[in-house]
């Protein structure tokens, strides 16, 4: 006979089984009873109340007008004035401005003149005097000495050179050492030791008892040429520097002349304030510098204010029914005359202007309002005629075909173009 044998789980885990299988029951029945119906439905409402607001609220019409334009242009003599404060189209007058600006610069200039740089040869001689009878001689500064190689050298200090002693016929003669120094400048006067004779002695009894040797090289004989300012380089560095310093002070001026204003290249003026070197002409350097100041002067207008005085005049010429086209405004000018000094410029204006009937929107929308496109056009011409151009109308959503009775959903954009 066969055994049963059956599973006995402990108690702990019986209950945990038991909770697992209610709570899979429970999502299940959850599950099968979630109310898609009732989701559905709220969502078809929604959409239904949607459509019926849209319905409602998206038409809308924009209607495009073009009215006809007409130019109006005007030539008018004015004047820009630094004592008017105000533009005053009565005179006919805008304000001026004046603006000044002034720059200090120095520059360093090339000298172009030729001078020689010298150093002369200077040496140590004995003068000898062996004259009979034996006499001392003074010899005077700058004594000339001539060298037997054809060199001059001469004293550099008043000399007396005393007598020779004279035994029997025979003279000793007497002597002095002196400085000598060359007459010009070089090297070919460092010569080696030589006899000096005294060419201003010759043809006297002198000349053959007073001489000199050196026993030393002369030393210190040099020439080279070396560049001195002349008067052409003061000339041209102060004519090179103003150029440039009136060119960069009326740029920096213009620089600073605020956006809206016109500064006219002739209603500029410019002055050398200064202009000088402390390097004298003649002066032994390679280079110089030069420093100079120039201040500049400009009389300016705004543009506003010539366009302030053009669109006022245009708005007294043009009937009251009519309304400006700023966009098509254009201004032109000549200068007629300029007077920096008085601060006037006087220029003559061209200017013109679209101007086209008024259109008020406020009183027009109302009679668009609950109307289709051919009743709207008749609307319209009925009230401003010819006085337009062109007319179009759109409707939107794509299935309105009449204008909202809402006067906000109506609007109304003038073209030009």
């Amino acid at each position: 006979m066969r055994k049963k044998i059956y599973d006995i789980k402990p108690p702990k885990l019986a209950r945990k089984a038991d909770s697992d299988i209610k709570k899979r029951r429970s999502n299940r029945k959850r599950e099968k009873h979630f109310p898609w119906g009732t989701v559905l439905a709220v969502a078809g409402l929604l959409v239904v109340i949607m459509a019926v607001y849209l319905f409602f609220k998206l038409p809308k019409v924009n209607i495009e007008i073009w009215p006809k334009v007409e130019t109006l242009s005007f030539e008018q003599e004015i004047t820009a004035d630094k004592s008017a404060d105000l533009v005053d189209l009565s005179l006919n007058i805008i304000p001026a401005e004046y603006f000044t600006e002034e720059k200090t610069e120095s520059q360093e200039f090339s000298a172009t003149g030729n001078a020689s740089n010298e150093g002369k040869a200077t040496g140590t001689v004995t003068i000898y005097n062996k004259y009979d009878p034996p006499t001392p001689i003074t010899l005077k500064s700058g004594t000339h000495f001539l060298s037997d190689s054809g060199k001059y050298f001469v004293t550099l200090q008043k000399t007396t050179v005393p007598a020779g002693k004279k035994s029997g016929s025979k003279i000793t003669p007497g002597s002095v050492q002196a400085k000598a120094q060359a007459v010009e400048g070089g090297e070919s006067y460092n010569i080696g030791p030589a006899t000096f004779s005294v060419p201003k002695l010759s043809g006297t009894s002198y000349y053959y008892s007073i001489y000199a040797q050196s026993a030393e090289t002369m030393a210190g004989g040099y020439a080279s040429k070396v560049k001195k300012v002349i008067d052409d380089d003061i000339r041209q560095a102060k004519d090179v520097l103003t150029k440039k310093l009136i060119s960069d002070t009326e740029a920096s001026l213009k620089s600073k002349i605020p956006a809206d204003n016109i500064l006219l290249d002739s209603a500029i003026s410019s002055e050398v304030v200064s202009a000088s070197t402390n390097t004298k002409s003649g002066t032994v350097v390679d280079k110089f510098t030069y420093q100079a100041v120039v201040k500049a002067a400009g009389l300016a207008f705004k543009k506003s204010d010539l366009d302030k005085l053009a669109k006022d005049y245009i708005i007294s010429q043009m009937p009251d029914s009519k309304t400006m086209l700023t966009s098509s405004f254009k201004a032109d000018y000549t200068v007629k005359s300029l007077d920096i000094d008085k601060g006037k410029i006087v220029l003559n204006l061209n200017f013109s202007s679209g101007i086209y009937q008024n259109i008020n929107k406020n009183i027009l929308i109302p009679l668009l309002t609950d109307k289709n496109s051919e009743q709207i056009n008749e609307a319209i011409n009925d009230r401003l005629g010819v006085e337009i151009s062109n007319l179009k109308v759109n409707f939107w959503p794509f299935w309105v075909t009449k204008s909202p009775k809402s006067q906000k959903a109506v609007k109304i954009e003038l073209k030009f173009e």
